[in-house]
């Protein structure tokens, strides 16, 4: 059967109209839960601002749930169309202010940090999660996780000492069930600092699985808790 010209044009359209639900419909393996110690960010930064709330709780505040492949590679930015929509999150706005704030600077008041994660890494979920449910699924982790609680009921405090690598990977792992990932940052003194921790979670965003691949962070046999 031959195509006329017409019959082209009308094909390519077809394939343009149905390429956005393609891409939403983009397979992920599992996320990475990414929490974050405020101390060693603002000592890595050198440099880190409040927000206009005021001082974070000395606590692991949420860095992203990050859609990962099992090979390394992720995907990210998967849906030019979606915009972030404060209004969708707007009675969660107090629990992200504790839980997800940002140490940007200029002090802000996290709204661009959200955004950004909604955008680079949550539209890459929209086939299991809008961006209310992307939200309340990271809020509900960070509590399900409560590392800090964790770490300080097993002598690991956040009071400047250095601690075994493997001690901080068994307490979390005692927690959650399984070994997590930890990046280290290194501070003006050099010292090798505990700075986030990755958790592998479900496509659901709602248990806690083991790690089809940890990051690659190097991080020194004893790691410093610093305060904040």
């Amino acid at each position: 059967m031959k195509l006329t010209s017409g019959s082209i044009v009308i094909i390519n359209l077809l394939a343009l109209q149905y390429l956005p639900v393609l891409c939403l419909s983009q397979d992920f393996d599992f996320f990475y839960f990414v929490l974050q110690w405020p101390g060693s960010y603002c000592d890595t930064k050198q440099r880190c601002c409040y927000p206009k709330t005021g001082k974070p709780s000395a606590d692991f505040g949420i860095h992203g749930l990050w859609p990962n492949y099992n090979d390394g590679g992720y995907p990210s930015n998967c849906d030019p169309d979606s915009r972030f929509d404060k209004s969708e999150i707007s009675s969660l706005i107090g629990s992200l202010e504790k839980e997800w704030p940002t140490l940007s600077c200029p002090s802000n008041d996290g709204v661009k940090f959200w955004t950004h994660e909604w955008l680079k890494h949550g539209t890459c979920s929209e086939s299991e999660l809008d961006q209310r449910e992307y939200f309340e699924a990271a809020l509900q982790l960070k509590q399900k996780a409560n590392l800090l609680q964790a770490l300080t009921s097993a002598g690991i405090k956040p009071n400047d000492e250095f601690y075994e690598l493997e001690e901080i990977e068994d307490a979390i792992r005692q927690a959650v069930g399984f070994t997590p990932g930890i990046e280290c940052n290194v501070d003006s003194s050099r010292n090798s600092q505990l700075y986030q921790v990755y958790l592998c979670v479900d496509t659901f965003g709602s248990d806690f699985i083991k790690c089809p691949l940890l990051p690659r962070a190097k991080c020194g046999s004893r790691i410093q808790f610093p305060k904040f």
